[in-house]
């Protein structure tokens, strides 16, 4: 269940807990369960029902997943910002499309819940300067300028331009490797066609202290920067986009309203872990949304599974 990556900014998906225990709790890090892959009709768990589904991602390649959801969630990446979940499509690992958790989501859940049959989550992380794919210069819609330092030889370095300029590519990256996934899968299967369209799904971006974020009140501002990039990118695709976090973890990152309030972040639909019961999913529907927007999903843990509550 505890998962700790330390290479670069490598980011388990980790189980927050809000309020002051959250600040107890913050370095400890979780899958969202270690279940396996999927093998179509794999045992339920969690308590599946026409509200609430489950989450999977590259802990989960290799068995089977559950059944019976009416949504799943799949991670695209394999632990950092910049890989990919060898399970979201066919690979060299997994070359069957029944081992796809993308295929999983689309095909094996019933769509019966405020949430669509299938929803993706991305890792998030603003490492800074020190990684080799840092940009070095921006797109033209880059809203803080150019990714470079004028009059020094120094081209993309720290700034709030090259964080967002950061996140923008990630994301980006994110939504090719879908398609890449989707292609692959209707390639080998085609009575239940998953879409290839970024638009077609719901994104959530996984923000949490577990990740490489930057720090000071400049470094907030470039990880707020960065998470904006990524909304940039996935909504110019006409993707809807939310936040997976805790009131804590997204202060502790953004600096919460201070810095977001003005920002594409403040708003966003909310996605909360942290409850290790069904009941307590439910009631932390009731939780004051920590973007200023809404709280749709919750999670709780739930062996072998991570489960979600469909507000």
């Amino acid at each position: 269940m505890i998962l700790v990556r330390t290479a670069s900014h490598r980011l388990p998906r980790v189980l927050g807990w809000g309020g002051a225990l959250a600040a107890a709790l913050a370095i400890l890090t979780a899958s969202p369960a270690l279940a396996a892959r999927p093998s179509h009709g794999g045992g339920g768990g969690g308590g599946s029902s026409s509200t609430t589904g489950h989450d999977v991602s590259y802990p989960q390649c290799g068995g089977s997943l559950p059944s019976g959801q009416a949504f799943g969630i799949v991670g695209v990446n394999d632990g950092l910002a910049n890989t990919l979940n060898p399970c979201l499509g066919p690979s060299s690992s997994y070359p069957s499309y029944t081992q796809s958790e993308l295929y999983w989501a689309v095909a094996d859940s019933s769509g019966k819940a405020s949430q669509p049959e299938a929803s993706l989550y991305v890792n998030t992380a603003d490492p800074g300067s020190g990684v080799s794919d840092w940009p070095t210069s921006s797109t033209k819609g880059d809203p803080y300028g150019q990714c470079a330092v004028s009059g020094s030889p120094l081209v993309g370095a720290d700034s709030p331009a090259c964080a967002w300029q950061y996140g923008y590519n990630k994301a980006a990256q994110d939504a090719s490797w879908l398609a890449s996934a989707a292609n692959g899968i209707n390639g080998q299967e085609t009575t239940a066609p998953v879409p290839s369209s970024p638009s077609a799904y719901p994104w959530w971006l996984d923000v949490e202290t577990a990740n490489s974020w930057q720090s000071g009140s400049s470094g907030l501002a470039m990880n707020v920067a960065d998470l904006q990039g990524m909304v940039a990118a996935l909504t110019a695709e006409g993707a809807q986009v939310g936040i997976y976090s805790t009131s804590y973890q997204w202060g502790q990152v953004t600096g919460g309203s201070t810095y977001t309030v003005n920002t594409s972040l403040f708003g966003l639909p909310d996605w909360i872990p942290g409850a290790r019961k069904l009941s307590a999913a439910i009631s932390n529907c009731q939780q004051t949304s920590f973007t200023g927007g809404s709280v749709q999903l919750t999670q709780w843990f739930s062996k072998p599974y991570d489960s979600d509550y469909a507000c």
